[in-house]
């Protein structure tokens, strides 16, 4: 048997497994080149990533890019294929030659891809052999994310590589103090931060899908309103699904945008209850300022239903947090579910009974 061979050492890798560490078709593969200005273009396409599905598709060709004109001794800076990942590491250095090892995670940001397993030590290992890392530069360094940790072993990458991996600050804005600082992070360099700001970029994503839903929701809603023994009545619709179709407006803001931006004040740590006491709030609120019906069958459908809307929707938001886990989130569903299902069923029977009493059936 051939003995394997380390990066670090003197031996070049492909003469020791070309098969297995360095692929016949990177072999002379020139790094591809790039710069720090993130145009407005990239800062619209951010915003698009933010809002909808085109983030799926954002993308950069993974491998090695050299940022301005590095050298030898210029650092290797490990980052994902998703392009706002590598838009927001790049813009946070400019002036700044290195080396960016752009590693294949299907498009997925770091934090997420350390999770999934796509960030991680296989194919850090990978990229550090086929783009012949050991010939670009003469230290031993590559500077992770440390939101990457979750995913890379670093005494692998240094068994299997010969690279040391050094896990840099949470935010790429630290990068620049962290290296002159002898790659050395502050206490405040490692602490994960969920300001205001942090969440409330993370709401559009919640906001589409609820208010996707919230359209069709309304349709029905207008047309239940509407119906009389005589047909569908438009006034009707309006006198009486105008109010509740603003309320369901009401309990989709309060659950995916209220909710979050008050996360740390509002009561309790479970997100439904966070939720359902942010959506009871507010339509208690708007039912001041809302033309409705006198009908105490309507008023309790709409006190029970809605609250539990902006329940449903701030539950969604544990996704986005930098704080829950698995096992919390499955514990809060078992609960939640159940009365979801019940909630809306007694909801639905109480407006049976007002459209019943309003034929004067009952």
């Amino acid at each position: 048997m051939k003995k394997k061979t380390r990066l670090g050492e003197k031996a070049a890798c492909c003469g020791a497994n070309t098969a297995q560490c360095c692929p016949t078709e990177d072999a002379g593969k020139k790094p591809l080149s790039t710069d720090s200005a993130v145009t407005w273009k990239d800062r619209i396409d951010h915003f698009r990533c933010r809002i909808g599905a085109y983030r799926m598709k954002y993308v950069v060709v993974p491998g090695l890019y050299a940022l301005g004109s590095p050298g030898p001794g210029s650092d290797v800076f490990v980052t994902a294929n998703y392009k706002m990942s590598f838009d927001i590491l790049r813009g946070s250095i400019p002036g700044v030659d290195a080396w960016l090892l752009v590693l294949d995670t299907k498009g997925i940001n770091v934090w997420c891809a350390a999770g999934k397993g796509t960030f991680g030590t296989d194919e850090l290992v990978k990229k550090v052999f086929s783009e012949r890392l050991h010939e670009k530069v003469s230290h031993r360094r590559l500077i992770l994310p440390q939101l990457g940790a979750p995913g890379v072993s670093a005494p692998e990458v240094r068994k299997q590589t010969g690279f040391r991996a050094i896990y840099g600050p949470v935010l790429a804005s630290d990068l620049k103090e962290f290296v002159s600082s002898g790659y050395k992070a502050s206490a405040g360099m490692r602490l994960v931060q969920f300001s205001l700001k942090d969440r409330l970029v993370l709401t559009p994503m919640e906001l589409r899908p609820a208010l996707k839903i919230f359209a069709i929701f309304s349709l029905l809603l207008f047309a239940l309103s509407g119906l009389t023994t005589r047909g569908i009545s438009f006034e009707a619709a309006i006198g009486y699904g105008g109010p509740l179709i603003i309320l369901g407006l009401v309990s989709v803001l309060a659950g995916a945008l209220l909710t979050p931006a008050l996360l740390p004040y509002i009561p309790f740590r479970p997100f439904a209850i966070k939720g359902w006491l942010a959506g009871l709030a507010s339509v208690l609120v708007a039912s001041f300022f809302i033309p409705a019906p006198e009908s105490v069958l309507l008023k309790a459908a709409s006190l029970l239903f809605f609250p539990l809307a902006s329940s449903y929707m701030a539950l969604q938001f544990t996704g986005s947090t930098t704080f829950t886990g698995a096992s919390g989130v499955n514990k809060e569903l078992k609960f939640s579910i159940p009365v979801y299902l019940a909630g809306t069923g007694m909801a639905f029977l109480l407006f049976i009974a007002f459209k019943i009493s309003q034929w004067g059936l009952l």
